[in-house]
């Protein structure tokens, strides 16, 4: 990177730390969020990743943020030394442990512990002002000077060919993974949706906000028979099969968001089959569901 350009970083650094609305509690950060896989797309310009079953993590320089903007409370030795820079990752326990990492995570007095278990898996540097093929590796460089066993640079790749993809996709799903990330490289970093980043995975799924709990019938009488939940676009529809019966017991709270399968739209534009997967008190708002 040329002096000047890293000049550049420097200030726009500077700038973003000084910036009221990202240092006010509870606000969110402005994420680089990915779009899903479809035919058609230029493979010869991105990168490959694994695409890791955690929860986002934000580091703006001083505090380490959910992608929802809560400010997260890691023991003190987890961040010492981390640079005044933005870092974007995801908190991850290992394939496989989604749960034991939002437990750990979302803790206010944290598990000593639990938190020598979570590996943040940095995979881009918001403030950088170059493109993804040298914010790749700024990355990796800034990772390796910090030296810390948890603080984890993610690796990329590259593929030839449609029918490779979709070969180590199936590999990373056979092996425990969730799936894998497209980064294009030669993408800005912009706190958008858009194919600048996309998802693959073996299953589409979305998130959507509780409103409502529906009474059961039959085995479930007297008890939880479905979810009613409602899109980030204001769709609603019921959410019951999927469900435990730990689950039905004691349901995920109104206004909880959760995470749901899905096999495409109908013509109205609801999900079909949904079945129930998970909560997810990390996601904000606005961040996804189904889209027609």
């Amino acid at each position: 990177m040329s002096v000047l350009r890293r000049r550049g970083w420097l200030l726009a650094v500077a700038g973003l730390l000084l910036t009221p609305t990202l240092r006010a509690a509870g606000a969110a950060p402005a994420l680089m969020l990915a779009e899903k896989y479809h035919p058609g797309l230029d493979l010869g310009a991105y990168w490959v990743s694994e695409k890791y079953d955690g929860l986002r993590g934000y580091w703006d320089g001083q505090r380490l943020l959910s992608r929802g903007g809560e400010v997260l409370n890691p023991p003190a030795w987890f961040t010492e030394g981390w640079p005044a820079v933005p870092l974007d990752g995801e908190l991850w326990a290992g394939r496989g442990r989604f749960e034991e990492a939002t437990s750990t995570v979302r803790q206010q007095v944290p598990n000593d512990a639990a938190w020598r278990r979570i590996r943040f898996m940095v995979f881009d540097l918001p403030a950088h002002p170059g493109i993804f093929d040298e914010r790749l590796t700024a990355y990796q460089d800034l990772v390796g000077r910090l030296n810390r066993p948890w603080v984890v640079a993610v690796p990329q790749e590259k593929v030839t060919s449609h029918a490779e993809l979709g070969a180590r996709l199936q590999q990373m799903v056979r092996a425990g993974g969730e799936g894998l990330m497209l980064h294009r490289g030669d993408s800005a970093y912009r706190g958008i949706r858009s194919d600048d980043l996309i998802k693959l995975k073996t299953h589409d799924d979305a998130e959507a906000r509780v409103v409502g709990h529906l009474p059961g019938k039959g085995r479930h009488s007297g008890r939880l028979g479905a979810l009613l939940v409602e899109t980030p676009q204001g769709r609603r529809f019921r959410l019951g099969t999927g469900l435990t019966d730990a689950q039905r017991e004691h349901p995920p709270a109104e206004g909880v968001w959760v995470t749901y399968r899905y096999r495409g739209l109908n013509d109205s534009g609801l999900p079909r089959f949904a079945t129930f997967l998970r909560e997810r008190p990390d996601v904000q708002p606005a961040a996804s569901g189904p889209r027609p």
